[in-house]
């Protein structure tokens, strides 16, 4: 797998706010159906485009996951902080805009997965039974289309376990698809 085409996208991304940014195979990410349930039945922002059940299923996500030879794997570290959200917000922004760059410098079929609930407006248009305000910049997270993130990481050598405490340092991992 070629990969020095790519590293300068893994250099841009950890000057703008990735803790560690990983040249990936797409085969090594791993899906599952209970990662959806666990949106759909266990997070509290469940009534957004960005959520199931808007959001490809697992076997839809492991058919595109198949169509592709290289991925990006980023992790972030997001300490607990007054500026947590605002700069984890920042960075899922730049990832989004790296998106665009990509497609441009001619890897057409570039496509980020985030992390977490999107939470680019303060009420997602859903509830209000409106169209996505902001369609260019909304992505799915990697677990709303049924992947395994804890896994996935943990294939690539990055330690990580669910927070006992809000207070904690999360770990955020976003999915670049890349060919």
């Amino acid at each position: 797998m070629q990969t020095s085409d790519l590293e300068k996208y893994c250099a841009k991304a950890l000057q703008c706010g990735a803790t560690h940014a990983k040249i990936i195979h797409p085969s090594t990410v791993v899906t599952g159906a209970w990662v959806r349930f666990k949106c759909l039945y266990g997070c509290p922002y469940k009534d957004r485009y960005s959520c199931p059940p808007h959001t490809p299923t697992p076997e839809e996500t492991q058919n595109v996951l198949n169509s592709y030879s290289r991925a990006i794997l980023f992790h972030a570290e997001a300490p607990s902080t007054k500026e947590r959200n605002e700069k984890m917000t920042a960075y899922l922004d730049y990832l989004v805009k790296m998106e665009g760059e990509l497609f441009k410098d001619g890897y057409y079929k570039a496509f980020v997965m985030l992390a977490g609930a999107c939470t680019l407006c303060k009420q997602c248009g859903k509830v209000e039974g409106i169209p996505c305000r902001l369609p260019a910049k909304t992505r799915p997270s990697m677990e709303s289309c049924g992947i395994d993130v804890f896994q996935t990481a943990r294939n690539h050598g990055f330690s990580v376990t669910p927070l006992k405490e809000k207070t904690e340092t999360r770990n955020i991992y976003c999915l670049m698809l890349v060919d």
